[in-house]
Order: C-alpha cells, then structure tokens, then sequence
C-alpha cells in the first residue's frame, strides 16, 4: 500500500477521534498488515504532534487473557503516549469528547534511562525510577468497539486518556499485586498484576522489543503503562473511578456529570 494511502487512513482516525464519531473497520478492510498499521500509528501520532502535543511515553495493549478474550484478539500490542492524554490524579474527564469510553487499571513505570532492545529483565532496577497505580481510559474509534488485530493497532491501541497516582520506590516483586477497580466506592473488577504477562516487567521487556522494531526508542522520563490487570468497564457520566493495587497505592479520576447522551455508550457495554 503507498504512503498516501496508509496517511489517509490516519487521517480518518484522527478525525473519528477529533469528532468522537465511530467508523467502520477501514484498515482492515483496505487490507493492511500489522506492520503497515504501525505506520499507520506513526502517522497518526504525527498528525497529533504537528498540533503541539508531545510524545511522553508508550502504553502496552492486550497484555491479559481477560483483555484479549474482550476484544476477540490474541497479540500484545503497543501504543503512544502525549502529554494531551494526561489527566490529574483525582481529575475530570468528559465522555462526550469519546465515542464509547472504557477504563481499566494498570501499573505505571517511569524510566531513568533508555533502555537497549533485548535488555534482560534483571536490569530492571536500574531502568525505572519509579512505579505508580494507573488508570487508563481505552476509546476505540471503531464502530461497536470490534477491531481486528491491524485495526487496534493503526488506532493507537485504543489509546484515549491516562492518570497516574504518587510515583512510589520499586518494590522488590511486581508479579502478583492484588488489584481492585471501583466505580462509586463498589468494586466492579478484582484482578492481580500477574494477568500482566505474569509480571508487569514482562511488558517492558516486550514494549522495548516490539517499539524498537520500529525504529522507537524509549527516553529517560518517559512513563510506560504495562497493561490492564483486569478487563475494561464502561465510564458513564459522573461515576468516581478508583484503581487501588496492592503496595503501590490508589489513583481516581471523576467523569463529569452530564445527562445527555454519549455517542457509542451502549456499544462499549455490548
């Protein structure tokens, strides 16, 4: 498929996010590979950052059965980060800005060096400075919330909005911390952080791989979010979301209220 082609279809993304208006599975459907739809990721990103935003770090997809088995696909996958994504720990979004938004809570790194393709998981002490409760808030821009593989990845992974909690010391084990999600104090989710590839720094070995394929390197300061530990629910206007994970804390965010109608809602709860 030709560059234009590959940019046109970014294009079209990038418009069904800026509008919040579902499209139907176009990359796909125009036949492209996944190593085609990460150019095409490349080029959506680009458009994002032509508008000011910046590139803050990479966020790893599909990285539990519970997530795989949501969507109907069977590969890790990686998105993009920019600071527009950003949202402060306790602060507000607003669905309308989304098509059928869905959140889920993950464990956040912050990095202290570039880490090389291939480094071994021992180093990991020396890679991340620090480590965080995270709440991630997943929009797909496809009709229904139903993608194949090439899809998810040309849309970001699904990326959307991110909120961190305190940035804590690395704790001496990752690999099963318990996880509770709550909406409006009940909790609707319980999972562990080893529904994350088995241990979170699992997923920033295979982040560094996959990224490094092509041709992104992660930087110092960057924030990588390792993966849900438990499957996505849908936001609804004015709900309070909490992640809390075991060791490291809690982090929320509140939706803000409002009555009208949400384009895409009752697709993201089918």
């Amino acid at each position: 498929m030709e560059r234009a082609d590959l940019a046109e279809l970014a294009a079209r993304l990038d418009e069904a996010a800026g509008s919040a208006t579902a499209i139907p599975q176009i990359v796909s459907a125009a036949g492209v590979d996944v190593e085609a739809a990460y150019a095409i990721q490349g080029a959506l990103i680009d458009r994002r950052l032509a508008r000011g935003e910046r590139l803050v770090g990479l966020k790893m997809g599909l990285t539990s059965r519970a997530k795989m088995a949501q969507v109907g696909v069977d590969e890790v996958i990686w998105g993009r980060l920019t600071d527009a994504m950003r949202v402060p720990d306790g602060g507000q979004v607003d669905t309308t800005t989304h098509i059928h938004p869905r959140v889920e809570p993950e464990v956040a790194f912050l990095l202290d060096r570039m880490p090389e393709p291939g480094e071994p998981i021992g180093d990991f002490a020396s890679l991340v400075r620090a480590v965080a409760p995270a709440l991630e808030l997943i929009d797909s821009r496809y009709a229904n919330f139903r993608f194949s593989l090439p899809d998810v990845v040309a849309d970001n992974a699904s990326a959307a909005r991110y909120a961190i909690g305190a940035w804590q010391p690395v704790p001496a084990g990752l690999d099963n911390l318990g996880v509770l999600l709550e909406v409006d104090g009940r909790v609707v989710e319980t999972g562990s952080t080893a529904a994350i590839l088995g241990d979170p720094r699992r997923a920033l070995d295979e982040g560094v791989r996959l990224a490094g394929r092509h041709g992104v390197r992660l930087c110092e300061g960057w924030v990588f979010l390792a993966g849900a530990a438990t499957a996505a629910v849908p936001l609804r206007p004015g709900a309070h979301v909490r992640a809390v994970v075991e060791r490291l804390g809690a982090v929320s965010l509140r939706v803000r209220p409002d009555r009208g109608s949400v384009a895409g809602t009752a697709e993201g709860r089918s």
